[in-house]
C-alpha cells in the first residue's frame, strides 16, 4: 500500500474550503513542495506579499504564475510526480 503524502490532507483542507487548517499543516513541512502550496494559500487569501514570499522560498516564478485554479492544477501534478518518484526523497 501507498503512503500518501502529508501534503494531500493540505490540499483537501484547501478543496473544502478549511484555510486555518490548511495553513495549520502546511506550515509544518519544510519542503519546496510546502512552500509552493504555502504560497497558493496566501494567494488564495489575496495575501500577494506573503504569497511572493512563499514562492520565493519554493524558488517558482509569481509574477508568471497562472490563475489560482490553474497553480492549484500545476501543484497537484507536481506533487503526484514527486509520489511516483523516491517515496523516501521528500524534500
Amino acid at each position: 500500500m501507498t503512503a500518501t503524502h502529508p501534503l494531500q490532507q493540505v490540499l483537501q483542507h484547501l478543496h473544502a474550503g478549511r484555510w486555518n487548517a490548511a495553513h495549520d499543516l502546511v506550515q509544518h513541512d519544510g519542503s519546496m513542495l510546502a512552500a509552493w502550496l504555502h504560497g497558493i494559500l496566501h494567494l488564495q487569501e489575496g495575501d500577494l506579499e506573503d504569497a511572493e514570499n512563499w514562492y520565493d522560498r519554493a524558488a517558482r516564478h509569481f509574477r508568471s504564475r497562472g490563475t489560482l485554479a490553474e497553480e492549484i492544477a500545476a501543484f497537484e501534478a507536481a506533487l503526484a510526480a514527486s509520489e511516483t518518484s523516491d517515496p523516501n526523497e521528500r524534500t
